[in-house]
């Protein structure tokens, strides 16, 4: 973890020891990840700066994952990377509305939710290893946010691709997802697996006794 003040050599220091292109990522319990982020405004030079977005690249690639936040690397910085290649069956994408996702920067984003709808499905996250828990999010979210080059990003995004977009912003703010998950509804990835990976979490609420808006 970097404390306070992020500086070059700091982060330098932390790509250096990258082991093939990744870094550690930080667990829960880390107070880098129940800190409010600093807005990025230029901190880093251009060359730390695309490293910085390569290495957090490989490191969601490896671990795997659909998402990461510079937090969850121990560098508190609004700065985000999302990618979704979407493998999964097609009536599961179909059902949470899972569409391949290609790879993007958000710097410094925020989102807000657009008209009532939500939806309640099982999700994880790199920092809270080995469980799932439901968590009920805006199903269309606006996203305002400038990307690697600086340059301004305001639209909306609909469906799994929203989920993804929330989750890593609230990192940024020191949110985790089990802040606002259905407790009930937690579970080892590897119970999750065996019982409750359907394209909705219905049977899950049913037999664990929580209720879910499944959209």
């Amino acid at each position: 973890m970097i404390d306070g003040d992020v500086s070059v050599g700091a982060v330098r220091e932390l790509l250096a020891e990258a082991r093939g292109g990744v870094v550690p990522i930080v667990a829960a319990g880390d107070p880098v990840l129940r800190s409010e982020a600093a807005r990025y405004s230029g901190q880093l030079d251009s060359e730390t700066f695309a490293e910085l977005i390569e290495v957090m690249r490989a490191t969601m690639h490896d671990a795997p994952g659909v998402g990461l936040a510079a937090p969850q690397i121990g560098i508190p910085l609004q700065i985000a990377v999302i990618e979704d290649r979407c493998d999964v069956e097609a009536e599961v994408s179909r059902v949470r509305e899972r569409t391949p996702l290609p790879f993007r920067v958000l710097v410094n984003p925020r989102y807000t939710p657009v008209g009532s709808r939500t939806a309640g499905f099982y999700e994880g996250c790199l920092s809270v290893p080995g469980y799932q828990a439901v968590v009920t999010r805006a199903a269309e979210v606006r996203l305002e946010c400038t990307d690697e080059a600086g340059r301004e990003i305001d639209e909306v995004v609909a469906g799994w691709p929203a989920r993804i977009v929330a989750h890593e912003t609230d990192h940024l703010h020191g949110t985790l997802y089990i802040d606002t998950a259905h407790m009930r509804s937690l579970t080892t990835s590897e119970v999750y697996g065996e019982l409750w990976s359907d394209p909705t979490p219905e049977r899950a609420a049913q037999a664990l006794g929580f209720t879910v808006d499944l959209g």
